[in-house]
């Protein structure tokens, strides 16, 4: 993609703002580079993992149903950041004009990404914090931002913050496997206000 690229990832953790559609646009409107929102699990994904529990699902079987999860919340950012447009196809996509926020379908991208050879593992090692450094990877995007309901020390690696859960076992060889040319951060999004 040419230009340069931000990677949003909405954390589930934030569905339960009341006032999250409103705040994310003006955040938004204070990028400067295009920007590609990619939606975070929260409660759908939550659920999957509640029928894996109970039904003993194969993590392959888990995976693509979190994943169809993801894609239902795609649909629900949508609405909360219209005017919106949902990325259904990866490898069609461009960018709509300024003010037109795109909402990344996962599932979508992630069946795109299978023929890629170093595609993500389908376990639940993978959240979307992987998938939305994925996104980064693949497209080539400068930034990745991780808006979260925890502060994650700027000074904390990426390994530690895996070991305390704040992003998932995969995320730190994922920015690894990025390198330099992708920076990323993680932004407690329940600290900024309108």
């Amino acid at each position: 993609m040419a230009g340069e690229l931000t990677v949003v990832k909405v954390g589930g953790s934030l569905y339960d703002l009341p006032d999250l559609g409103p705040r994310l646009r003006q955040w938004l409107k204070g990028l400067t580079a295009d920007v590609i929102v990619v939606p975070g699990g929260g409660p759908t994904a939550g659920a999957i993992r509640e029928l894996d529990h109970w039904q003993n699902f194969s993590e392959e079987m888990s995976h693509w149903l979190a994943i169809r999860a993801l894609s239902l919340n795609a649909y629900f950012l949508a609405s909360l950041l219209f005017p919106a447009t949902l990325v259904e196809n990866w490898q069609g996509f461009s960018f709509s004009p300024r003010g037109i926020v795109p909402v990344l379908d996962a599932l979508a991208f992630l069946q795109e990404d299978e023929e890629r050879p170093d595609h993500l593992p389908h376990t639940w090692d993978v959240t979307s914090d992987s998938i939305a450094a994925r996104v980064a990877i693949v497209s080539g995007a400068h930034s990745l931002v991780l808006l979260k309901s925890v502060t994650i020390p700027p000074e904390m690696s990426w390994a530690e913050a895996s070991r305390l859960g704040f992003v998932d076992r995969m995320f730190p060889h994922l920015v690894e496997q990025a390198g330099p040319g992708l920076r990323v951060v993680a932004f407690n999004f329940r600290e900024w206000q309108l």
